[in-house]
């Protein structure tokens, strides 16, 4: 069985039923990979789609909502976000202004400024459940990919939470 749609073509079921697309698209000067999946075909809807191409198509607006989410958690001393931008302090040390794109002399923020957005996946199946529909993977250094912030989305594209991966 398959799926067509007008922005990923022809999703066609793996034996199991499962969808799965990949593409790799253009954020300013940077790639990043786009996987969209979901463990049965039957669970995706026409809208999930279109919501999903819409989110690929607006990257760039995407990226700057999970930067605006990652932002608003740096005044908590406990959350993931904050742990992680220390985690990165402690680990570059002095060399971590050579890892900024831009100094402002607020490592927070110049640390979340200078993130790669590595990958987005959409995992269709979620639309309009409590679940992310997306998920945004953020690294500073694109060779080390064992630190990483993976910002959750909701299906209307809102920030649900941002959590640390390493």
């Amino acid at each position: 069985m398959a799926i067509e749609h007008d922005y990923f073509g022809l999703l066609s079921s793996g034996p199991d039923g499962s969808i799965f697309w990949s593409e790799t698209v253009d954020l300013g000067d940077q790639t990043v990979t786009v996987d969209l999946t979901a463990p049965d075909q039957d669970d995706i809807s026409p809208d999930a789609l279109d919501i999903a191409a819409a989110l690929i198509s607006g990257l760039d607006n995407v990226d700057a909502a999970a930067r605006r989410g990652m932002l608003a958690e740096v005044d908590d001393r406990t959350s993931e976000v904050t742990e992680f931008i220390l985690q990165q302090q402690e680990a570059f040390g002095e060399d971590l202004s050579d890892m900024l794109i831009d100094v402002s002399g607020d490592d927070a923020v110049d640390l979340i400024r200078s993130l790669r957005l590595m990958s987005m996946t959409i995992l269709a199946d979620e639309h309009g459940g409590t679940e992310p529909f997306a998920v945004l993977e953020y690294a500073l250094d694109a060779d080390d990919t064992d630190e990483v912030l993976l910002v959750n989305l909701a299906s209307d594209g809102s920030v649900q939470s941002v959590m640390s991966a390493d």
